[in-house]
């Protein structure tokens, strides 16, 4: 397993652009909501990444918005070293800014909405099939 192909992971792993906006907020109190899509505690603070129809119910202190979620569902988890550094260093080369976020199998990279084509377009090239989740909103 040490000499896993980085890009036969890529090209093994999905990658889906959900729908919706998502925002980052700073906040000293935990939301008890099960709707946000991170919540994020450390001795210093609490995070919240959460989609914008969330906004309104939740109590935070700063706000940066607007971002679009990139899933990657890697087909290979923990052993494909660089694997978030290929991903990260494709997006950055575009002079974008990313965030991620990672759970057990799946990897989530946040990018500016108005950078959002030119992420896709990184991602494609390194060879990941890519789809894009249609609006929940008609």
């Amino acid at each position: 397993m040490d000499n896993i192909d980085l890009t036969d992971v890529i090209q093994s792993s999905r990658v889906i652009v959900r729908s919706g906006r998502y925002a980052y907020l700073k906040t000293q109190t935990e939301t008890v909501s099960t709707r946000h899509f991170l919540i994020a505690r450390d001795k210093d603070e609490i995070t919240i990444v959460t989609e914008e129809e969330n906004i309104p119910q939740t109590s935070f202190e700063k706000e940066v918005g607007w971002f679009n979620l990139i899933e990657v569902r890697v087909s290979q988890p923990f052993v494909a070293k660089g694997f978030i550094s290929r991903i990260t260093q494709a997006i950055s080369e575009r002079d974008l800014n990313v965030l991620v976020v990672s759970t057990f199998s799946k990897d989530y990279f946040l990018v500016r909405e108005e950078c959002i084509d030119t992420a896709i377009t990184a991602l494609r090239e390194l060879g990941f099939p890519l789809s894009i989740e249609k609006s929940r909103k008609a």
